[in-house]
């Protein structure tokens, strides 16, 4: 074997998006190249290779000649176990002194965020210059010229679809609100009505459910882009995970090292989420805002602030940009988690009387919106038409056809335990935290077990006696269900009651 070449290993450890790789410290690579824990290291395979972060094994269950690969690193370098694999130092990469340079003052350009965004998507770089340029973008630290030069750097390192059509609509939620799955219910009424609406959505980050995560309980959401194509030209649209195309690929890199940081960017939220619309071949987006005081935007002047970010970084790529504001101050729907609000979709969709009222008003306006934007219906004319879809049942028979086009229609399951959380006092509801309802949900299991998360009984200002339920809890096994239910109690409480009214 050759001196820096070891047998390559499944090492079966998740890192999530991190390539990590497991070497003895006393191997011969390690000690010839000078290899420190932590590290960054090249490997090689045939013509495949990844950058991942080396971690030191003193134990006896890697051998010298072996490399253990993480989860993300075997998937990327694409070994098969046993191969010989070649560990190096990484090439330096030149991009980096585009990042040194905007530490002292010097304004980012596309040239300079060309290369930094291809070496972002390949993960040339490490976490530590990752979270460096989160860092230099925070707080302001993008201009409009920037914001523009990035959203197209993001774009043009990944694939960019033409569907052959116009309008190709969209929307979008910046998200901080449970239970907001509009996109199940705009798609099939904006597709029925003709409008062509190829959606890519995302999985969950830090939320109980994402709207591929609820799709995914319904029907199959892992579509390549011919997939994609095929749904499309049959359907009209589609309600695929993102995750499949190579769509704006340095966004997802550089989400993982933003949510730990906690960084406000709206150059950044910005730049994420136009490239993505334009990558996939949008042509007109609506963008929902949500407006609450434990959301993203917590006021009408922060939202206005970035509604005119997007719409002239849009304007400047061509991309026609709507904002929509909406009210973020309490959980949409009855549901928490994948399935669950899957079900609120379906109550929606076959117009049970039992469906959530608020759920169905917001999908009309957002639908609404898109068919005003897309020419399909006159100015202030949007909602009648969608509600007329919803209400007849057309909305209903395009979902039905849009998952069986996608690889057949689903029945979301459900869980095997649930508990009640009740009212310690009666009075009016005041409050709703869905920051902690979300976090209890995702201790319940969300979105990992997709049956598992919350539901919810009451509404802001609804009058509630002692005792009566407030939501409940949904776990596929007893310990997530007492686990989140022991959060519960200790941050009680998550539905606030006024008792003087």
């Amino acid at each position: 074997m050759v001196a820096n070449r070891l047998r390559a290993r499944r090492a079966g450890i998740d890192t999530y998006q991190q390539p990590v790789v497991y070497m003895r410290s006393d191997c011969d690579v390690c000690r010839a190249e000078g290899f420190q824990s932590q590290a960054q290291v090249e490997v090689l395979a045939g013509a495949r290779h990844l950058l991942a972060i080396l971690h030191h094994v003193t134990d006896e269950w890697l051998r010298h000649d072996e490399i253990a690969l993480s989860e993300a690193a075997w998937t990327l370098l694409g070994a098969a176990s046993g191969d010989e694999v070649e560990v190096r130092h990484p090439p330096l990469q030149d991009s980096l002194a585009h990042l040194r340079a905007k530490v002292h003052g010097v304004k980012f350009d596309y040239g300079a965020l060309r290369p930094l965004m291809e070496d972002v998507s390949l993960g040339r770089l490490a976490d530590i210059h990752l979270a460096s340029f989160v860092t230099i973008c925070a707080g302001g630290g993008l201009d409009f010229d920037e914001t523009v030069a990035l959203t197209r750097a993001m774009v043009d390192i990944g694939e960019r679809l033409d569907w052959g059509v116009s309008p190709v609509m969209d929307k979008h939620c910046i998200g901080g609100l449970p239970g907001n799955r509009t996109t199940l219910l705009v798609v099939p009424i904006v597709a029925a009505c003709g409008v062509t609406m190829p959606k890519t959505s995302s999985r969950a980050i830090t939320s109980a459910a994402g709207t591929a995560d609820a799709m995914e309980t319904l029907a199959p959401v892992e579509l390549d882009v011919a997939s994609m194509r095929r749904v499309v030209e049959r359907e009209g649209g589609c309600i695929a995970w993102g995750g499949t195309a190579r769509i704006s690929p340095a966004d997802d890199m550089l989400i993982r090292v933003e949510r730990p940081l906690n960084l406000d960017s709206e150059g950044l939220l910005v730049a994420s989420i136009l490239s993505k619309k334009i990558a996939a071949g949008s042509q007109r987006v609506l963008i929902d805002l949500p407006v609450g005081p434990l959301t993203k935007l917590r006021s009408v002047e922060a939202a206005g602030l970035l509604s005119r970010s997007m719409v002239s970084v849009g304007a400047a790529l061509g991309l026609q940009v709507r904002i929509q504001l909406t009210d973020g101050t309490q959980p949409v729907g009855r549901g928490i988690g994948p399935a669950l609000e899957a079900m609120d979709v379906m109550a929606v969709l076959e117009r049970r009387a039992d469906a959530p009222s608020d759920l169905r008003e917001r999908a009309l306006l957002l639908a609404g919106g898109i068919l005003e934007m897309a020419g399909r219906s006159e100015a202030g004319s949007g909602v009648r038409m969608a509600r007329a879809v919803l209400d007849d049942g057309r909305a209903l028979a395009k979902f039905i056809a849009i998952c069986e086009a996608q690889g057949g229609m689903r029945v979301p399951p459900g869980s095997a335990h649930s508990h009640e959380v009740c009212a310690p006092v009666g009075g009016l509801v005041s409050a709703i935290d869905t920051r902690l309802l979300t976090r209890a949900a995702k201790l319940a299991g969300a979105p990992r077990d997709p049956a598992a998360g919350a539901t919810m009984h009451v509404r802001l200002q609804d009058r509630v006696d002692l005792g009566q339920p407030l939501f409940a809890l949904h776990a596929e096994s007893l310990g997530a269900l007492q686990y989140a239910l022991s959060f519960v109690r200790s941050q009680l409480p998550i539905v606030h009651i006024d008792a003087r009214q």
